[in-house]
């Protein structure tokens, strides 16, 4: 069987069952496993599945979160200030807080409590922007060259600088979180900062707004498994949260205004 007909096979068995189990095919087609898991990478590559242990489910909608910034602040406004009220309740007084670029981000830094005492260490313009008002929270800048889809610091310099900071915790953005793909954004470069602020920080919570569920990006960060906790709009599936918490994962559901 010539790899093209493999690959149809694979793509009409995966239509007709929801799944591939590699191991079940070899024995059906007489092939190798290592064969079928080859045209399943290369099926993945392509964006027309996605890999799992043992085989192939099928793939994940693109996340509407890679849209440029503006874009982003028009989807789930609501769900995100709930989710930026939630998060902020997080934070303790005299916590480092590593805080992410993004839309939900905004909402986060502008619920923190206007007393807060607290050093909050950002790669976004905009979130340093947002803390002006807050008198005692000391804010540190990251440098880096500006990445103007998501208006962030990114690159070398800003790897460099978070290299020197060990933060209590951090509050990460996503384009897309699902509880098998992980974590993924848009850009590669951007996924190297969260990666590096992520291993820099004691605790990482996902900022997770409803149109990132259960979605994937190019790019992976980190396994769902390697965060601490997220945080979701109220009304979320049930389903998709449990699958969460029996990652180890803590589940905060942002209550509605």
């Amino acid at each position: 069987m010539l790899t093209t007909q493999r690959k149809h096979y694979l793509m009409d068995l995966l239509r007709r069952d929801g799944q591939v189990v590699a191991k079940a095919v070899s024995e059906a087609l007489g092939l190798s496993e290592d064969t079928i898991r080859r045209d399943l990478r290369e099926l993945a590559r392509d964006g027309l599945l996605r890999r799992v242990h043992g085989g192939a489910l099928p793939a994940l909608p693109a996340s509407p979160a890679l849209a440029d910034f503006g874009a982003r602040e028009r989807i789930s406004a609501h769900a995100k200030a709930a989710i930026g009220r939630a998060a902020a309740a997080l934070v303790a007084p005299g916590q480092v807080l590593f805080v992410d670029g993004g839309t939900t981000s905004g909402h986060l830094v502008r619920c923190l409590a206007p007393d807060l005492r607290a050093t909050v260490v950002t790669h976004s313009p905009s979130v340093a922007l947002a803390l002006l008002g807050h008198a005692q929270v000391e804010v540190i800048m990251l440098g880096g060259r500006l990445y103007r889809h998501s208006v962030v610091g990114v690159g070398a310099a800003t790897l460099e600088a978070i290299a020197q900071v060990r933060a209590d915790l951090y509050f990460m953005g996503v384009s897309s979180i699902d509880p098998e793909a992980g974590l993924s954004t848009g850009d590669f470069e951007e996924a190297a900062v969260k990666r590096a602020m992520w291993r820099a920080a004691a605790h990482t919570v996902v900022l997770a707004s409803p149109e990132k569920l259960a979605t994937t990006s190019p790019y992976r960060i980190v396994g769902a498994d390697e965060i601490g906790a997220i945080v979701v709009a109220y009304g979320a599936d049930v389903a998709l949260l449990a699958r969460y918490r029996a990652l180890g994962v803590g589940v905060h559901v942002a209550q509605a205004d």
